[in-house]
């Protein structure tokens, strides 16, 4: 099993900037892709961002936010610069497995809320 730990979200003005972090813990060598999901009120959960060999962006955040990871330390973060109102949401960190032998299912965090005023 693995555990997934975000922390950073808070209240910003717009365009300011927050660093979100999720920690991993457990059987973290069974961990591939790690991602950030975003889901705003009466809105489908949408993938943000996500990193293994390769990073993508959603379209809507692309320039504006970064992921990254610290293999060393089972680590994902997403800088987010140049925030606006619409990246308002729930942010959740998510962890693919490598195969299925680790897991059939994706690991979630609980989420940490992400609010940018106008």
């Amino acid at each position: 099993q693995v555990q997934l730990v975000e922390s950073g979200g808070n209240l910003v003005q717009a365009g300011g900037s927050l660093r979100l972090s999720c920690a991993a813990s457990g059987d973290t060598i069974c961990i591939d892709a790690m991602a950030w999901y975003r889901q705003a009120p009466g809105k489908e959960r949408e993938l943000v961002a996500a990193i293994s060999y390769f990073t993508y962006y959603s379209d809507s955040v692309k320039g504006r936010f970064t992921i990254s990871r610290d293999n060393a330390k089972n680590t994902v973060f997403l800088q987010m610069n140049g925030l606006k109102p619409e990246d308002t949401a729930v942010y959740y960190c998510n962890a693919s497995p490598v195969d299925r032998d680790c897991s059939t299912h994706e690991w979630w965090g609980q989420g940490t809320q992400v609010t940018v005023s106008s």
